[in-house]
């Protein structure tokens, strides 16, 4: 099945591309619009996006809002996750911010919602969790975002999210278990 991806993120799109393996993930047309995300919650803003990228390509399609959550800080950044320290910020500055507010050792979250939303209009969204704790410094060179500092719960070894290889995250993380609930969905 051909799916339109309504995002401006190149991770994200090689990310879905290998979490939605059989099916073909396809960018969206570069001078499709997307809505702002205004939405309180992660699955509002999903939405908004995968309805803007249906309606304009008559595809099926899907969009995912997804951010950490600080128990510390009373779950910010949350929908606030991209812009976190300011509406043009980096990845680099959106962390930095985070690790000055929320204390080494305190229990995180990664969220996301993935919306989809079929060729008649049928609209499901699917959330995937990752918990783990923040460190107090950034390691590791890969992933994006808040991975340098999200220490996953689900893996055994003192390693960040940017130090897995890619497999080991996806099989974790919180896009990988949205992912995964979709697949089922879909079939193969």
């Amino acid at each position: 099945m051909r799916l339109v991806l309504a995002t401006r993120n190149a991770h994200k799109l090689r990310e879905f591309e290998t979490l939605l393996t059989p099916h073909e993930i396809i960018p969206l047309p570069d001078d499709v619009r997307l809505p702002p995300e205004t939405a309180q919650t992660f699955a509002g803003n999903a939405l908004d996006k995968a309805r803007t990228a249906a309606a304009v390509t008559g595809l099926p399609a899907i969009a995912d809002d997804s951010g950490i959550e600080a128990v510390a800080l009373g779950g910010l950044p949350g929908v606030r996750s991209a812009r976190y320290a300011g509406e043009t910020a980096t990845d680099e500055e959106n962390l930095a911010k985070l690790l000055r507010e929320a204390p080494a050792g305190s229990a995180l979250a990664y969220v996301c919602a993935l919306a989809y939303i079929d060729e008649v209009g049928t609209e499901q969204v699917f959330e995937g969790r990752c918990s783990g704790t923040l460190t107090d410094h950034p390691r590791g060179d890969g992933g994006f975002g808040y991975d340098p500092a999200f220490l996953p719960d689900d893996i055994s070894e003192d390693r960040t999210m940017a130090e897995l290889d890619p497999a080991e995250k996806d099989a974790i993380s919180h896009r990988g278990r949205a992912a995964r609930a979709l697949l089922a969905l879909l079939g193969d």
